[in-house]
């Protein structure tokens, strides 16, 4: 058996691969032997003595299979888990995708004019402590609240309107009396 270590090295720089990719015809050996220059070897080439190996494939598409299971959910029961609740889907990762949300809310309602400032600060240092589980409960506050200004705004000018109203009666009775004290 003739060593074909020189041809195979020649043919990996002719071919720009690697020596394991190189195939030398097995039936062709005593003439792949005689050559000893790369033009001799790139000639072997074009002869199809010697060939360039095709890439080794390696498939993805059971992986692709398995995630597309695994977005559905199937193969991740507890036997399938090797780290923590909080190392597979950290704690802070959805306290902040939770309050990011709460704020934005709060944000775009200040911005559209539906809640003052006041009531806007008080609900976002609520939201800083933990108060809203999620936005619907954030947003059942902001209508109580808004309830209950509107309902301290309608007593505070109904009590406005009868101040009014008593001031205006004891400007007139003023004026009777000082009418009948001139007369």
């Amino acid at each position: 058996m003739v060593s074909l270590k020189l041809q195979k090295r020649l043919a990996a720089s002719v071919l720009k691969c690697g020596k394991r990719k190189i195939w030398l015809d097995p039936n062709e050996i005593n003439e792949i032997s005689l050559a000893n220059s790369r033009r001799n070897i790139a000639r072997l080439e074009k002869d199809g003595l010697i060939m360039k190996k095709p890439t080794v494939v390696h498939s993805r598409s059971r992986v692709r299979e398995r995630n597309k299971a695994k977005s559905k959910g199937r193969h991740t029961g507890t036997g399938k888990r090797r780290g923590t609740a909080n190392a597979r889907l950290p704690f802070k990762v959805l306290w902040m995708r939770r309050i990011r949300v709460l704020r934005r809310l709060l944000h775009k309602m200040r911005d559209a004019k539906k809640i003052d400032k006041h009531i806007y600060h008080a609900l976002y240092l609520q939201s800083k402590g933990n108060q809203f589980k999620n936005k619907r409960v954030l947003l059942e506050t902001i209508h109580t609240m808004k309830s209950e200004q509107a309902e301290v705004k309608a007593l505070s000018d109904q009590a406005e309107a009868k101040k009014s109203r008593a001031r205006a009666r004891l400007a007139k009775r003023s004026e009777r009396e000082q009418k009948k004290t001139e007369q």
